[in-house]
């Protein structure tokens, strides 16, 4: 069966960015794939001191949630970030998160499908959105959309249950990603997945 992890990056575990999740996990479950919702947010996760000890033990050497996380990552065929708008960037909290399980990860991420979902008030939400992609589309996960960009709006958990539009993005979201999941599983046994390059890496050293 496929499965989709999704982290909440708020400190609330019922606040606004959990109802988006929670309506993106009614539509998963109905699609047959497993989900696993993960408490990110309240959690006390520090940043990246870029130590460089994950190259040589392949984890983190802060033994905390990232690196409980990490295989389910690599079990996971998707990964939904949700995460609040602060000051029109994501949560510090899931940032530091993200930084250290995506960098301390030597596994392939390549054609796992990635989704960013962002709660706000009312505004900061794009570009809070756009920076929790950039995660993605630097490992080669493709991103799932909807349609609207994945967001929605609201002070309270209460007033999210109100936004319709938002609450059937993420439906359609959901919808999309079980989608793409079950089309790259089928594409993968029937044409492989397509082959990576790698070994160039842009430094200029030269100064050239």
């Amino acid at each position: 069966m496929s499965k989709v992890i999704l982290l909440n990056g708020s400190p609330h575990p019922h606040g606004c960015t959990a109802t988006a999740l929670e309506e993106m996990i009614k539509v998963f479950e109905a699609e047959g794939v497993e989900t696993e919702l993960i408490q990110v947010g309240s959690q006390g996760v520090r940043g990246c001191i870029a130590c460089g000890k994950c190259q040589e033990t392949g984890k983190c050497v802060f033994d905390d949630i990232v690196n409980e996380v990490a295989p389910k990552f690599e079990e996971a065929d998707g990964l939904v970030v949700g995460s609040p708008v602060y000051y029109s960037s994501p949560n510090g909290t899931i940032l530091a998160f993200m930084d250290r399980l995506f960098y301390s990860t030597g596994f392939s991420k390549h054609m796992k499908v990635g989704a960013a979902v962002v709660s706000c008030r009312r505004g900061g939400n794009t570009a809070s959105y756009d920076v929790l992609n950039k995660y993605f589309t630097i490992s080669a996960m493709p991103v799932a959309s909807s349609t609207y960009w994945n967001q929605v709006h609201g002070f309270t958990a209460e007033d999210v249950k109100k936004d319709q539009e938002g609450l059937q993005t993420m439906r359609n979201l959901a919808k999309n990603m079980s989608f793409m999941i079950k089309a790259f599983a089928d594409a993968k046994d029937k044409y492989g997945y397509p082959e990576i390059e790698s070994g160039c890496f842009t430094s200029f050293v030269d100064g050239k």
